[in-house]
């Protein structure tokens, strides 16, 4: 035994010292041929990739501190599986203390010229036909000038994202005529599957000379946008478009022109001549200030098929895509990262252990935090956690569908975040056990209507998801014509709310005909209504229900997944008696203690839960139980956003738990 213990501890004196960590510095001002310390750093990232790959091969963790500065990318700096860690020497790259490190994925332009080409002083307007200067992009070595029609935010001065040129410069004209060409009928909904218009506005008629004229616009609903170019414009006003848009065009939807020399008429536009590589702009300072840059990269940082690696303290931002990509990772963190000023996304793709924490993501064209995995087929937990981000002003170019956070898959988290100032959804998500708690959301859904603050749908299968202690508010839709805060659609099913707080939303919660979910022990302040919960699947969603019905006969199953077998007959067994419970009806939902303050549906009060906001079909299916309504809770103080009940509160005596309110948001975090 003496023998033993002995060799027990030379083996652990071993492992610590071959577990010693290693860190190499990197900046801006180094050289290769340094050792890679603090005072003689390297210069390129790849040679501190290849100083990580023999630490960790040597079985030490290691760490690369980046200098600050700013480091342009001529690339997309990748890490590959060859740069990963091990459980026993995992591998950080993060910014010095203290100091900011920009990965920039653009080019800094050089200074402008006056422009005096009489052609095109013409057609710019008078009044900015003096402040608007020229660049020759190609000169400045960029070929690829981006495509108008999946999105424009690629110019930035002194790092703010500038504005593609547009009539009106802000809101929108409308489409006041459509052809007889084509129609289409969606549920009474009339319209035109051709792509040809009429605008009553006299300005279109100005864009003749014009080289590239694009239009942006909700075309049918809206909360479906799409960017498309113009073919021609008659002296009557009719616009015709290159192309057609999926769901076509009716009278009185939205939209505005773009990239238009003509347009050019308030500080910070631009208009980009593609064919020959002329960028135009109205600088919002001085002509002699400022720094200019053109996004190019589509990747600034990807991690591919990369385990225990940690991104720290780094800044992203000048791209044309995404600021951070991963695929197939595991035990990946990116933690007080600040990803801003990019047309894609911030972060986006999937794996298993991910940690995407205390990030600020902000200015970007399509969507925050994206993050997926696990596997639904055998509901293996992916375990990933976005948790304590503020993401905000997102969704410049992608207006619909590109939400602050995106969770997919099995087993994942998103909480403690901050998200508000977008035109569509603030969060999304589809799987099973999924958790969605503690987060703020506000201020989102400003410019579409029938969307949600948090949105899923089309599925019977996604399961075991629960929403709770999150703060919605102030969420009114696009010129207050309603949107919702949770939002389960078009019979999406099993979906527990709880303990959620909504203040000041048009349609706080909906049951879009699904089954077994719950809208429990939640409060509403405000909201109209608070509830609604219909029965889609026994009306115009019927044809849908068929379908699904005809799958679960055949294949037993329901979008491809199998429910009559293990995991999931065992986990969900309500799955397994659907085709004898009244298909397509939404049974098995529980509204019950919830708590509503001044809630209105029609104008009159929500007293009456079964009124338009709950259809008559649903709540004789529906247990609908102990809500208080219309009657004072007793909050401690809400004029302040406390929101705990007096000891003598009647919801109390409904059995209504306490929400810990206090605790929603982001958490305050100390910088190492």
């Amino acid at each position: 035994m003496k023998k033993l213990g002995w060799f027990l501890g030379v083996l652990l004196l071993v492992n610590s010292v071959s577990a010693e960590e290693v860190t190499y510095f990197l900046a801006l001002g180094g050289d290769d041929a340094n050792a890679g310390t603090e005072v003689a750093p390297f210069a390129t990232f790849d040679r501190a990739k290849r100083a990580v790959r023999e630490a960790v091969a040597d079985g030490k963790p290691a760490t690369v501190i980046l200098a600050g500065g700013t480091y342009v990318l001529a690339e997309p700096l990748r890490f590959e599986k060859a740069d990963s860690g091990r459980e026993n020497a995992p591998v950080t790259w993060k910014a010095a203390t203290g100091e900011t490190v920009l990965l920039v994925g653009g080019t800094f332009l050089p200074k402008w010229e006056k422009v005096t080409d009489p052609a095109i002083r013409e057609r710019l307007p008078e009044a900015s036909r003096d402040k608007v200067v020229q660049i020759d992009l190609k000169a400045a070595g960029i070929t690829d000038l981006g495509n108008p029609g999946s999105g424009g935010m690629e110019l930035f001065y002194n790092g703010q994202p500038m504005n593609v040129s547009r009539y009106p410069n802000e809101g929108f004209m409308k489409i006041t005529a459509i052809t007889d060409k084509e129609p289409k009928d969606i549920r009474g909904t009339k319209g035109s599957s051709y792509p040809e218009f009429q605008c009553d506005d006299e300005r279109v008629t100005r864009w003749g000379d014009e080289k590239e004229v694009w239009v942006h616009g909700y075309w049918f609903w809206d909360w479906a946008d799409q960017r498309q170019k113009v073919e021609s414009i008659s002296a009557e006003k009719w616009l015709v478009l290159a192309g057609k848009h999926s769901y076509g065009y009716r009278v009185n939807q939205w939209f505005y022109a773009f990239n238009l020399l003509s347009e050019i008429d308030v500080p910070g536009e631009y208009m980009i001549d593609r064919e020959n590589g002329i960028l135009y702009f109205y600088p919002p300072k001085e002509r002699s200030e400022g720094v200019l840059v053109f996004a190019t990269l589509p990747v600034l940082l990807s991690c591919e098929n990369i385990e225990y690696f940690t991104l720290e303290g780094l800044t992203l931002e000048y791209g044309r895509g995404n600021g951070v990509t991963y695929r197939n990772c595991k035990n990946l963190t990116v933690n007080r990262c600040v990803a801003r000023n990019l047309a894609g996304c911030g972060m986006t793709g999937s794996g298993v252990n991910l940690t995407l924490s205390d990030c600020e993501l902000y200015q970007l064209g399509k969507a925050g935090i994206s993050v997926g995995g696990g596997d639904r087929k055998t509901l293996t937990p992916a375990g990933n956690l976005v948790t304590n981000n503020e993401i905000h002003d997102y969704g410049i170019l992608q207006r619909c569908y590109a939400p602050g956070v995106t969770i997919h898959g099995v087993g994942n988290t998103a909480s403690h975040n901050k998200i508000y100032n977008a035109p569509h959804m603030g969060m999304g998500f589809s799987g099973n056990d999924n958790i969605i708690e503690y987060n703020e959301i506000y201020n989102v859904c400003f410019e579409s209507n029938d969307a949600g603050a948090i949105y899923t749908g089309r599925n019977w299968t996604m399961r075991g998801n629960i929403l709770r202690y999150n703060y919605l508010h102030d969420i009114r839709g696009f010129r207050d014509r309603g949107c919702v805060g949770i939002y389960l659609d078009d019979q999406f099913s099993s979906a527990e709310m709880y303990g959620n707080i909504f203040k000041n939303v048009t349609r706080a919660t909906m049951i879009g005909g699904g089954r077994d979910s719950k809208i429990v022990n939640n409060i509403f302040i405000d909201c109209a209504p608070c509830v609604h919960l219909d029965a889609r699947g026994l009306g115009w969603q019927k044809d849908m229900t068929a379908r699904w019905v005809e799958e679960l006969r055949e294949k037993g199953t329901n979008c491809g997944i199998n429910i009559m077998t293990p995991p999931y007959s065992e986990k969900y067994p309500e799955l397994t008696t659907i085709l004898e419970k009244h298909p397509g009806t939404p049974c098995g939902n529980v509204v019950a203690r919830n708590i509503c303050v001044r809630g209105q549906w029609n104008g009159t009060k929500s007293g009456q839960w079964t009124g338009g906001s709950i259809w008559k079909q649903a709540a004789e299916w529906n247990t609908i139980e102990n809500n208080l309504v219309d009657e004072d809770p007793l909050f401690v103080d809400e004029a302040n956003g406390n929101y705990t009940l007096r000891p003598e509160s009647p919801a109390l005596k409904l059995g209504f738990e306490p929400i810990p309110w206090e605790k929603i948001g982001r958490k305050k975090t100390v910088s190492p």
